[in-house]
C-alpha cells in the first residue's frame, strides 16, 4: 500500500460506517494510548472481521493522513469499487422506482462530489455517473465527507459522458442540464427516467454535453453573487427532483 491519500478512510464515524459494510478493507490504525467507547467500538468491529489493528504512535497518522484530522484512527482500504451504468439501472429496478440518476461532468473538489453523494443518498438518486478523466473520483476526502453516503450511492466510471448520455437516451432517459438561462427548476417534474447533469465547478456543463440534454435548468438568483456552490445547485435541483417524483 504506497501512501496514497485516496487509500485511506480517515477518521471514527467514517471507520465505522465503513467496517459496518462490506468494503474490503486491508488494515486498521489506531492512535497508541487512545482509550474511548469509539475507539472500543472501532476494535471490536475490527476483530468481528477478524482484521489486522496497527496500534501506531500519532505522529504516524499525521504522516498517511496527510496531517487531516484524523480523531485517531485510520483505515486502509482497496479503493472504492466503480459500477457500471448496467448497475444503476438495476438499483432502480429492484426498488421498483423509475431511474433518476446524477451525471457529473468534470467536478474538481472532492468535497462537493463527497456533499453531493449525501445529498442523492437523502433523496433516492439510484447512482451516479462521472468521466474516468479530468474529475475528482472516489478518495477517501470524498468517501469522509460524504460521512458514509459512498457505501450506499453506486457511482459508475465512464470514458465518454456525452456517449454515455445518448445511451441513457436511447434507454429512454431523459437528460436535464443546469444552465443560466433555462426553465425555472422550481418547474421541473422529474417524474419518469431523468438524469440531472451537473457541470464543473468553473466551467459548468461542456458544450457538446449541454448539446445532447434534453432541457436546460436554472435556478433564479436575486442577490449579488451570481453563482451557487455546486454541491449547493446540486442540492437544490436534487431535491426538487424528490419532490416531483414524491408529491405531498
Amino acid at each position: 500500500m504506497s501512501n496514497n491519500n485516496s487509500e485511506f478512510i480517515i477518521g471514527r464515524h467514517p471507520a465505522v460506517a465503513a467496517l459496518k459494510s462490506d468494503q474490503p478493507i486491508n488494515k486498521v490504525f489506531i492512535q497508541k494510548g487512545l482509550t474511548s467507547d469509539a475507539i472500543s467500538q472501532i476494535v471490536k468491529l475490527a476483530k468481528e472481521r477478524q482484521l489486522i489493528i496497527s496500534n501506531v504512535p500519532k505522529t504516524k497518522l499525521d504522516q498517511l493522513s496527510d496531517h487531516q484530522n484524523h480523531q485517531g484512527v485510520m483505515l486502509s482500504v482497496a479503493a472504492y469499487e466503480y459500477a457500471t451504468v448496467d448497475d444503476l439501472f438495476d438499483r432502480a429496478a429492484a426498488k421498483g422506482e423509475d431511474p433518476f440518476f446524477l451525471i457529473l461532468d468534470e467536478l474538481a473538489d472532492p468535497h462537493n462530489l463527497g456533499s453531493i453523494l449525501r445529498t442523492a443518498d437523502a433523496a433516492g438518486v439510484h447512482g451516479i455517473i462521472i468521466p474516468k478523466r479530468r474529475s475528482v473520483g472516489l478518495t477517501s476526502v470524498v468517501a469522509k465527507t460524504s460521512t458514509g453516503a459512498i457505501e450506499h450511492v453506486p457511482v459508475a466510471r465512464v470514458t465518454n459522458l456525452v456517449q454515455t448520455a445518448k445511451e441513457l437516451q436511447q434507454r429512454g432517459v431523459w437528460l436535464f442540464g443546469t444552465d443560466m438561462h433555462g426553465t425555472d427548476y422550481r418547474q421541473w417534474n422529474a417524474t419518469g427516467a431523468v438524469a440531472l447533469v451537473i457541470g464543473n465547478e468553473g466551467k459548468g456543463i461542456s458544450p457538446l454535453l449541454k448539446k445532447t440534454c434534453d432541457e436546460m435548468l436554472t435556478i433564479p438568483m436575486i442577490g449579488h453573487v451570481q453563482s451557487l456552490n455546486a454541491s449547493v445547485a446540486a442540492s437544490l435541483l436534487i431535491y426538487q427532483g424528490y419532490n416531483s417524483r414524491h408529491p405531498l
